[in-house]
């Protein structure tokens, strides 16, 4: 019996393979491209299949030589990289991973799928400070992300009840540390890059101007992975929906803060604002009361195990 992880040699799907294997659990790895494990999983006794989701036959192939019993669908089923393919066959075919997932957990009879969605999905609200599952969502989105996590979550939904599935919507806050790369939307891993490389921080590659005064939900991946294998492990939950992040809003300034604190010698500087703006964060009460999680990583712990691990030699 194993847990299928669709897109398990990915950043957050490695260190979740990890965690799954670290509370005895066999895995299956599907994954697109056939590639080396990532470092994370460079001891692991896990299986590889090369496929794609989109592939019905392939999945349903892969069931045929494994006891799939659940599913972490962590691979992103939406139409990327963007402008790749004509907009509607790309839809099409995004969307139909996501029920070729669907009809294969309903045909192999899986306890539990899991479903990867995102903090951006709250994008666009009015409120700030703790935002909680159960808010009402705009019907807008700004970026083909949390325009398909919103399709994929209303989906999810409907065909649960419908299919007579167990599915787990995992709501996923921005997320760093080993085997990340840099993102657009936040500059903490180019903080802990510069600092591990002795490299002068690069942030063209930054959406817009980072200051140091803007936060958000920022979740180590380890924290990450550990919460998307109690939701996987925890036999009864009360919800179809969860958000899977730190509880708090960490700044960019908390960032260097933290770092300067390992390295003092860090010349690491960003603009102020002058004013900080309003901050929001991803209430995990669900989550912790159905689960028992709370974060392991503080931002210096986070930096202090991060910085390590690039210093050891690991590209990112």
């Amino acid at each position: 019996m194993a847990v299928l992880v669709t897109g398990g040699m990915g950043f957050i799907g490695s260190h979740t393979v990890r965690a799954l294997l670290d509370q005895g659990e066999e895995c299956v790895l599907m994954q697109r491209r056939a590639r080396g494990l990532p470092p994370v999983l460079a001891d692991a006794q896990v299986a590889i299949e090369q496929g794609d989701v989109t592939d019905l036959p392939a999945l349903l192939d892969l069931g045929t030589r494994h006891k799939i019993t659940e599913i972490v669908h962590l691979a992103g089923s939406m139409p990327w990289p963007i402008g790749a393919d004509e907009p509607i066959p790309a839809t099409r075919k995004a969307l139909g991973g996501l029920l070729n997932i669907f009809q294969v957990a309903q045909e192999w009879g899986v306890r539990r799928v899991g479903v990867a969605s995102t903090i951006g999905v709250y994008h666009g609200l009015s409120e700030y400070g703790a935002l909680r599952e159960d808010l009402p969502l705009p019907m807008d989105s700004s970026h083909v992300i949390p325009t398909f996590k919103k399709i994929g979550e209303l989906l999810d939904d409907w065909l649960a009840p419908a299919a007579g599935l167990d599915v787990v919507n995992y709501r996923i806050s921005a997320t760093w540390g080993p085997g990340g790369h840099e993102d657009p939307f936040f500059p903490a891993p180019a903080l802990i890059h510069a600092v591990a490389r002795g490299t002068e921080l690069d942030l063209s590659s930054q959406a817009g101007t980072p200051y140091a005064e803007d936060a958000l939900d920022l979740c180590y991946v380890k924290d990450t992975a550990r919460a998307i294998a109690l939701l996987h492990l925890t036999d009864k939950l009360n919800h179809r929906t969860y958000n899977v992040a730190s509880g708090r809003a960490t700044s960019n300034a908390d960032v260097i803060a933290a770092i300067k604190t390992l390295v003092p010698s860090a010349d690491l500087t960003l603009p102020w604002r002058g004013s900080a703006p309003p901050a929001s964060w991803l209430d995990i009460t669900r989550l912790n009361e159905d689960t028992g999680y709370v974060p392991a990583y503080d931002t210096e712990r986070a930096a202090a195990d991060y910085i390590a691990w690039l210093r050891a030699g690991n590209d990112r």
